[in-house]
Formats: structure tokens, sequence, C-alpha cells
């Protein structure tokens, strides 16, 4: 007796070709409408399902394979005497391969020239019904799911015939394969109708294995769609350091103006500048701190063209990222073959920064906090100038992104000094003050930004004896008082920004 294959398809590459190797193999197809249409057209026997089950397919298509004999010869042991039973007394033919793709939910969902009905009817049922029922009884059903299952399938149909092994890595891949699905459409219904999210939902496919980790002892994965985003143009893979040391530059020259270059070393701005220029901007940057920038990595806003890939070559860097290169910057920097050159295709969404903890995850959205004019609040006696003001708003966008806690000393937008990561916002001031000194920056007329409040007036001590002019700060101490008359007492000017930006 021919084995049963069923076929239900929505993405309907390679299918012809793939009913015609399982005729050949003595199949006998089964497949539902617009499937069994495009087989039958293209001269392979198949049969209806709704000739099959004697039941027609309803609701305009709803209901198509939620039948017992369908799922009956899905699920029914073939070595358990009371199934096989069962089935003949019910006239229940076992079915041996499932073969179904789902509705395309996953490329409407997000579609704004889609309406909401359209996006429900987009939701498959019978699909992963079909997929789960196959893949629990794998045993003796095989369930494909992907276009790109068939050739080695039939391959495998060909050589030694489907053993258990291939059936049990066929129904884990179908069990992926559902649960990614269901986990968009939870998601989309907890934000379509304003529910309260009651679970934290993770299911991305495997992008590739990483070298290591942070440290060649921990095993690293890439997942997700990462390169969605970016697009790695010339050298060697990235490695988990370059991916976390990548995406906090790419986050940092995002929220800058244009021209701009940020150079990132351990997560934390090294250098950064916005000038007239992409070619001035880099220039800039990398005078911040040129030697943290060694083996770094840097990103643009802008185009990358000769001259910049001129003064990249300079110095050994890591990964450069900019939204476009020029031919001629492209030839040039390709010619260092370590170095990795990668576009950023993609401006990057906002959405949830996630972390393990012991027993579970913490969760928040990413800080896409942005200044607004009417809402600084200037608490000195003497004003900011416009200019002043100008290097405030760059320094609290490298201070954003800079690991608490954070000092930044700026001038002529371009970062003279950066403290990060202290345990005391005063060690924060004085390293900042530090690396400006041993790079030969004259802090006199800058500015200072920290991202979060001064406890205690000495902090602010500690950034006036460096010269600086005007300081940036959320405000909101007990002590806020204390602070301003300092300040005063210095006649410096100070903003506070009601924002808080701890990174850690």
């Amino acid at each position: 007796m021919k084995k049963i294959a069923l076929i239900s398809v929505s993405d309907k590459t390679g299918i012809v070709d793939f009913a015609g190797s399982l005729i050949e193999h003595n199949y006998k197809i089964l497949a539902t409408g617009n499937t069994a249409k495009l087989i039958a057209e293209n001269g392979i026997e198949c049969t209806e399902i709704r000739d099959f089950t004697k039941f027609p397919e309803i609701f305009s298509g709803r209901v198509k394979t939620l039948q017992p004999k369908i799922f009956g010869g899905i699920l029914m042991r073939h070595d358990n005497e009371s199934d096989v039973k069962e089935a003949e007394e019910n006239n229940i033919l076992p079915i041996d391969v499932v073969c179904v793709n789902l509705y395309p939910f996953p490329k409407v969902v997000n579609r704004t020239d889609i309406d909401l009905q359209t996006k429900i009817e987009n939701i498959d049922i019978g699909g992963p019904s079909l997929i789960r029922a196959a893949a629990k009884n794998y045993k003796y059903v095989s369930v494909l799911t992907n276009p790109t299952q068939y050739k080695e399938f039939i391959e495998k149909l060909s050589g030694d015939g489907i053993s258990k092994t291939i059936r049990e890595k066929l129904a884990s891949e179908a069990f992926s394969h559902t649960a990614k699905y269901d986990t968009l459409i939870a998601n989309f219904f907890e934000k379509e109708f304003d529910t309260d999210e009651s679970s934290l939902r993770i299911n991305e496919p495997l992008i590739s294995e990483l070298r290591y980790g942070e440290n060649p002892h921990q095993h690293a994965s890439l997942y997700g769609n990462f390169y969605k985003y970016f697009e790695v143009l010339h050298g060697k893979e990235l490695s988990y350091n370059n991916i976390i040391d990548f995406s906090a530059a790419v986050e940092l020259v995002n929220d800058l103006e244009p021209n701009s270059c940020a150079v990132i070393k351990h997560t934390n701005p090294c250098g950064a500048a916005t000038s007239d220029s992409i070619f001035n901007a880099y220039r800039q940057a990398l005078s911040s701190d040129p030697v943290s920038a060694f083996g770094g990595i840097v990103a643009f806003n802008g185009k990358v063209e000769l001259d910049t890939a001129e003064k990249l070559n300079e110095i050994f860097l890591e990964i450069i990222a900019a939204p476009e290169y020029s031919d001629e910057a492209l030839e040039l920097l390709k010619k260092k073959k370590n170095r990795r050159l990668v576009k950023m295709s993609k401006q990057v969404s906002a959405g949830l920064q996630v972390k393990s903890v012991p027993g579970g995850f913490v969760a928040q959205n990413l800080d896409t906090s942005q200044l607004s004019d009417d809402k600084l609040k200037i608490v000195t006696n003497k004003k900011c100038s416009d200019k002043d003001l100008e290097d405030l708003k760059f320094a609290w966008v490298i201070c954003k992104h800079t690991k608490s806690n954070a000092i930044v000393y700026a001038k002529d937008k371009k970062i003279l000094g950066v403290g990060a990561g202290q345990m005391s916002r005063i060690d924060s001031s004085k390293i900042a003050s530090m690396k400006a000194g041993e790079h030969g920056h004259n802090l006199e007329g800058a500015v200072a930004a920290s991202d979060a409040f001064f406890p205690f007036a000495d902090g602010l001590k500690e950034i006036i004896s460096n010269g600086i002019v005007s300081v940036i700060q959320p405000g909101g101490s007990v002590r806020d008082s204390e602070v301003i008359d300092e300040a005063n007492k210095n006649n410096i000017s100070m903003i506070f920004t009601g924002i808080r930006n701890f990174k850690h």
C-alpha cells in the first residue's frame, strides 16, 4: 500500500518538485485547495483533502484540515494494536509525511497598510495543529515546515531512508517553528488590545555560533535578526565582544547630530565629535584619546569618503561602521583583511533590553530619552551662552551612553575627557580630567555633563577646579540648593534636565 503525504503550504517554493519526488517514491499526495491546484496543474496526481475526508472546506477556507480522518491519520501509533484497530473501524489511514508551512502572519503583522481583520485572517490555525500533531508523533511521521528541508529529505529518502534521528530533528525544528509563530501572535494581541504583558517571550532563531564569549572559556551564540540592520562588507566574523561594543557605538552615533563620529572601547566612548564633515568629525574624535582608540570601534552617521578612509588607515581599528561608503573608500579600507567593515543598513528601532539574573530576567525599554529645550532649567545666576548650550547638549548625549557613574568634559562638540563606571562621581571627575591632561586638552572654558545628580557639592567642586564653565545634570538631590550655591559661588552656569541616564 502506498504511504500518504499531506501537503498544505502557503510558501509554495519548491513544492511541485517535492511532490513529484514523493510520487516517485510511491507516496500518495493529499493536498489542500490552492496547493492541490498547483500540484495538479503541473501534471502530478494528488487528492484534495475535501475529497479524501468527504467534507468540504468551509468558512472561506478557515476549516480545511481539522478533521478526524486527517488528525487520526497523523496521530495514530502504528505499532499500537488499539490504535490500529480503531483506525480500521473508522476508515482512517496512516499519514507518514506532513509538509506544512503557515499563513504569512510574520510578514503582515507590522505592515501599516493592512487592517486588523486582514492580519487576523493571516493567523493560521489548522497549520500549527497539523505541524504539532506530526511532531508529537515523530516516531512514525516526518514533518517538514520549510522549503530548505525538501532537498535533504528526498536525498535521505532515496538513500538509507528516513531514520528516527531524522524525524527527531524535523520534529524539533517544527516545534521551534510554531513556537516562534505563536510568540509573534501573542505579542501582537497584547500590543493591539493594550493587554498587560504577562510573560517575557524570547524566541529568536540562531544566526551563528560565535568563536567564544567575553572570554575564551565561555561559549556564545548570536540569535535574532541582527543582520537585518547591519551588513558585514569585509573582514572576519564578528565576535561576542565586537557585537556588544559595535552596538554601543551605533546607539551613540545615531543619537548625535549629522556629521558625527564615535569611537568606542569596551562599550564606553573614548572619543566622539560632531563637525562640519565626516572627515573632521573623525579627526576630532580620534584626538580625544588616540591611545585608547587603538583597536577600537569607530561608527559614523554619514558617508565615509576616501579622505576619511586614508585617515582611518593610520591606526588599527577592529570595526568601522557607517551607513554608506564611497567606492574608493571601500576599496582602500578592504586592504586590511582583519578589519571588519560594516554597513548600517537601517536605523535600529527601539526595543526591549533584556539581561539575565539568577532564576530569571530583567527587562526594560531602551533609553530613548531626548533633551527638550523647553524643559531645560537654568538654575544658576549665570546663564550659559548659546555655544556652551550646544556643547552641553553634545556632552549630555555622550554621558547618556557612558557607564555610570559618568562624567564627560567637552568643548566645541568634542570629547576632552571621560570618567566612566566608577563607584564615586568624584573619581569619575578626576579620571576625566586626567584623560584630558594626558592628551593635551585644556579644560579651561569646557563644559561638563553628569549622568545623575550630585549628592553633595564636593563633586561639583572637583569639576569646577578643572576650569569648567558650565554643567548639565539631572538635578533632584535633596542637596540641590547646596550644589547650586557652589555653582553661583564660582560664577558658572548649570542646567537641570530632569532626566537621569544611568547605564549599567
